[in-house]
């Protein structure tokens, strides 16, 4: 027997196909209540789309850790054996929506584990730094890669402004300029937590970690020539390959890796262990496994499941907390903040955020589609006499702690010896990269420049270059020159 098309609250509907009508010929009637609950809910189905991170993809997995790093971390989900259910959702920067997959961008890469002890974010991106290393210019930058908003059009120059004015965006620049600034599908790049985050074990003892997700499909990118025709035909082509892979039964995997610095080894450190803008060398701080982490189930209804997903780096537990870096202290607030507004102050009520694993003791409550809430007995208040929920603070993440200057200050973080925005950038062109990456390098940077970059930005460009690397600064100059007078003239500023 098929199943009658009810209401919203469940009242079985008289027609799919008309509408109530005065006569054949008459007025719609505003009593098909009905017809208007379809309107209305359709008139209100899309939440606004995230600022940054906009356009995705992405699947549930579970991570099971391999290896003993109990010594480091008395964090449940990385004790030896342990199996934990995941999220993650993959995504461009920039992009709008309906923007292609295969644009140049960071992508995003963000985690959820649904823990015995709560909800663990680990927000990341598929490169191990960022453009900026304060989180008050995170607005400004983020704006420098839409649109103009005069002509509503995307503008290079506004780009390369920004990033040649900061010259801490160097070494992330490098990286998205290179040949991971395209992957080839989401399965073939790594993923990183980037930020410096704590670890704390069963003893008190503190660390420094970084995490690495190593791709087992091995990484891969896309010529730009080949992104570029891909995005003209399929602009959903990452979000279909996972998908696809998946429902094939092709589980993609990531050996999961962090970096352990001892707390007190941070402030001799060579570079500032905190700085978002740098990496810790391997040969300093060894790779050392954790365990291996699958995605193996599509979601359930994409906007449910992905577009409601809300990941946050305020969501830590016991045995991780934060650090002195201050893009994630900033990004503590920014994110939790950014899914009240956009999808309601109770998103973690949603199926993607709810805690799986845990007990939820809330004292939150009431607000725009509350559904879950504590029995009528329970006060609503704390500190109370009549059996309601009490912070324990033995089995609270703390946060973590560390020492520091008291005195308030607007500054940039303490210089370590060898501290500088283009320093580890060039280490990157010269010692990483083989001649035919950089020249992959340097034919990326040339047709981004030549898509509209203007003076005076357009010599700053050439300078910019030329302090990560000498020779690398003089063959973009010349590619760019030799383009100009090709005819490649950047087009007038459009405001």
């Amino acid at each position: 027997m098929t199943k009658p098309t009810t209401t919203n609250s469940g009242t079985p509907v008289q027609s799919d196909d008309e509408s109530l009508t005065a006569g054949t010929q008459g007025p719609i009637l505003l009593h098909d209540h009905y017809l208007i609950e379809k309107l209305a809910q359709f008139n209100r189905e899309r939440v606004p789309e995230r600022i940054v991170h906009a356009k995705g993809a992405g699947a549930y997995g579970e991570l099971v850790v391999t290896n003993d790093v109990s010594r480091y971390t008395k964090a449940k989900l990385f004790q030896p054996g342990a199996r934990t259910e995941s999220l993650v959702r993959f995504s461009t920067v920039a992009g709008e929506q309906g923007s292609p997959d295969t644009w140049r961008d960071p992508r995003g890469f963000a985690v959820k584990f649904y823990t015995e002890d709560g909800n663990y974010d680990l927000v990341g991106n598929n490169t191990p730094v960022f453009f900026i290393k304060d989180p008050i210019k995170f607005p400004d930058f983020i704006r420098s890669q839409k649109r103009l908003p005069g002509s509503g059009l995307r503008d290079h120059t506004m780009q390369w402004d920004f990033w040649t004015l900061r010259p801490e965006t160097a070494h992330q620049v490098t990286w998205l300029m290179g040949d991971r600034g395209v992957p080839k599908t989401y399965r073939h790049m790594n993923g990183y937590g980037s930020h410096t985050y704590q670890w704390i074990n069963a003893a008190g003892e503190r660390f420094w970690v970084k995490y690495h997700f190593k791709t087992d499909q091995g990484i891969d990118y896309l010529t730009q020539a080949d992104a570029d025709r891909i995005a003209g035909e399929d602009a959903d082509y990452h979000r279909k390959d996972l998908w696809e892979s998946i429902e094939r039964g092709e589980f993609p995997s990531w050996t999961v890796h962090v970096q352990v610095m001892p707390v007190a080894e941070a402030d001799g450190y060579r570079f500032n262990p905190f700085d978002l803008t740098k990496v810790w060398s391997h040969k300093d701080y060894p790779l050392i496994e954790v365990g291996k982490w699958t995605l193996n189930r599509n979601p359930g209804n994409y906007f449910v499941d992905i577009e409601q997903a809300a990941f946050e780096p305020s969501s830590v537990v016991p045995g991780i907390g934060f650090s002195p870096d201050k893009m994630l202290l900033g990004r503590v607030f920014a994110y939790a903040d950014a899914h009240r507004y956009r999808i309601g102050a109770n998103y973690a009520q949603l199926p993607p955020n709810r805690a799986k694993a845990a007990e939820v003791n809330s004292y939150s409550k009431e607000g725009a589609m509350r559904y879950d809430y504590n029995d009528a007995n329970v006060p609503v208040y704390a500190p109370n006499s009549f059996g309601g929920p009490h912070a324990d603070p033995d089995r609270a993440p703390d946060g973590g702690s560390w020492d520091f200057d008291p005195t308030i200050v607007r500054a940039g973080y303490i210089q370590h010896p060898e501290d500088g925005d283009f320093t580890q950038a060039g280490t990157l062109v010269r010692e990483v990269l083989d001649d035919d990456q950089r020249d992959r390098l340097v034919n990326n940077i040339v047709g981004h420049v030549l898509g509209g970059v203007r003076e005076p930005v357009l010599t700053r460009v050439f300078e910019y270059w030329s302090k990560v690397d000498s020779d690398l600064g003089k063959r973009v100059e010349e590619g760019v020159r030799a383009g100009l007078d090709d005819g490649a003239t950047p087009p007038p500023a459009q405001g």
